[in-house]
C-alpha cells in the first residue's frame, strides 16, 4: 500500500511498533526494508524526508490486523 504525506513521523514509527507482523518498506529499487527496525527508521528514512515529513512511501503489511491499522492510523490523521 502507499501511505502519502506523513506530517508526524514519530507517532507513525510508534504506530509501526505497535503492530505485530512485518511491516516492510519497499525501496524505489524493489527492496524490501523491516520498517520495524529501529536502524531503518533512523538510517534509511532520513534518505526519504528531509522537513521532518514523508511525502510518499510503500509499504507491505503482512498481518490483516496490521493493515487495518495503518489504515485506521492514516484516516485520523
Amino acid at each position: 500500500m502507499k501511505i502519502e504525506n506523513i506530517k508526524d513521523v514519530d507517532g507513525f514509527f510508534k504506530m509501526i511498533d505497535k503492530c505485530k507482523g512485518k511491516v516492510m518498506l519497499v525501496t524505489g529499487e524493489g527492496d524490501q526494508l523491516n520498517l520495524k527496525s529501529k536502524l531503518t527508521q533512523y538510517v534509511s528514512l532520513a534518505n526519504i524526508f528531509s522537513a521532518g515529513e514523508i511525502p510518499e512511501l510503500e509499504i507491505i503489511a503482512s498481518e490483516p490486523e496490521d493493515i487495518s491499522r495503518i489504515i485506521d492510523y492514516m484516516m485520523d490523521k
